[in-house]
């Protein structure tokens, strides 16, 4: 396993985090088997686990905390805040139970340590920008935890270049710690951060870890081009859109899809061994969040750690998929602007307009 610092804080991560989004109800509710693939990661040299409080509500927090027990020490543990964690559907929509707000943060750190069963997170990451939120309020309480040993460095999830930068100068004037990583969606078919992401983190000393390697299960081997597609199975059912065949948004990505798999079978190597070996070869990503359900998937994707990509592997996947080309926007539309996605920001009141 390879190991690289993170974001300049001295901190020294695996090459692939073990991600835990697939922990719990939402994906594997045997809490004994998401153990065991904690346990086999930790013992394949992975030191990064990657989680975050809206996983199942908070479950897969609590599995996580379970599994790193006696071994937390061995551990550089990642978490995320911004999204309510509310069981209730009903409750959702409660004022101050979401977001980036001082209150929001304070409030959601402790709910955290206390399902990770821990006194500090290594890593806390801010999981979505919050339009409604003053960047420097956000940065002030983030800020305040790291004094108060609460947290040991922070991060962005799913930030836009602008919304780097400007907390990058926020923090810099006002005198704040500033996030040091950055945690964008990255594969063979969404290779968009290529062109901005990036180049920006690398100039601002962001580490990057990046999620979804395999593109939603893309690039699983599971879905291709002239194989019937179960609309009813378990990621088909959750976006349809992503993965019906008949819809021509799609065809692009199964047609990539089909080289790939033919590419995969030349250097005798699975479709998402040659996925995750093509993410952590970019050399401005730090780490590759894996984010298997079932121990065996855990096995498939640690054979990438060994699997070097050359040039001329690279080169071919360009051809396939161009650099900075999104054949689909894994964040459902979270990453467009305020600005092109609400109308009120683009219109004049209408009363304005009838003046001018």
């Amino acid at each position: 396993m390879r190991y690289r610092i993170l974001g300049g804080t001295g901190i020294e991560v695996s090459a692939h985090c073990l991600g835990a989004m697939m922990f719990g109800q939402i994906g594997n509710p045997d809490r004994e088997e998401c153990t065991r693939i904690v346990h086999a990661a930790l013992d394949a040299g992975i030191n990064f686990v990657d989680t975050a409080d809206m996983y199942g509500y908070g479950e897969s927090e609590e599995i996580v905390g379970a599994a790193l027990k006696g071994r937390r020490d061995e551990v550089v543990l990642a978490t995320k805040v911004h999204f309510p964690t509310d069981r209730e559907q009903g409750d959702r929509n409660r004022p101050n139970r979401n977001g980036n707000s001082r209150r929001w943060i304070f409030k959601a750190v402790e709910d955290s340590l206390r399902r990770l069963q821990t006194d500090w997170i290594d890593l806390y990451q801010i999981h979505r920008p919050d339009p409604r939120t003053d960047i420097e309020e956000t940065l002030s309480a983030l800020t305040d935890l790291v004094r108060a040993g609460k947290i040991r460095a922070f991060g962005s999830s799913t930030f836009r270049p602008e919304e780097m930068v400007e907390a990058y100068h926020v923090a810099n004037h006002r005198g704040l710690y500033r996030f040091r990583t950055e945690q964008p969606p990255y594969s063979i078919l969404t290779r968009g951060i290529e062109a901005s992401v990036l180049p920006e983190a690398r100039r601002l000393g962001m580490g990057v870890l990046t999620w979804s390697p395999l593109a939603f299960g893309f690039l699983s081997g599971k879905y291709r081009k002239d194989a019937p597609v179960d609309m009813t199975d378990r990621r088909p059912a959750f976006a349809p859109n992503r993965f019906d065949p008949s819809l021509p948004h799609n065809a692009a990505k199964y047609e990539a899809v089909e080289k790939l798999v033919a590419l995969a079978e030349e250097l005798g190597c699975s479709l998402p061994q040659l996925a995750v070996a093509f993410v952590t070869a970019h050399p401005g990503v730090t780490s590759a969040i894996l984010g298997p359900r079932t121990i065996e998937q855990l096995d498939g994707l640690l054979k990438s750690a060994d699997l070097v990509l050359d040039d001329a592997t690279l080169d071919r996947i360009d051809e396939i998929v161009p650099p900075g080309v999104d054949l689909y926007d894994p964040t459902g539309g979270n990453r467009v602007s305020p600005a092109l996605a609400e109308k009120a920001l683009r219109r004049r009141p209408l009363e304005d307009r009838a003046a001018a």
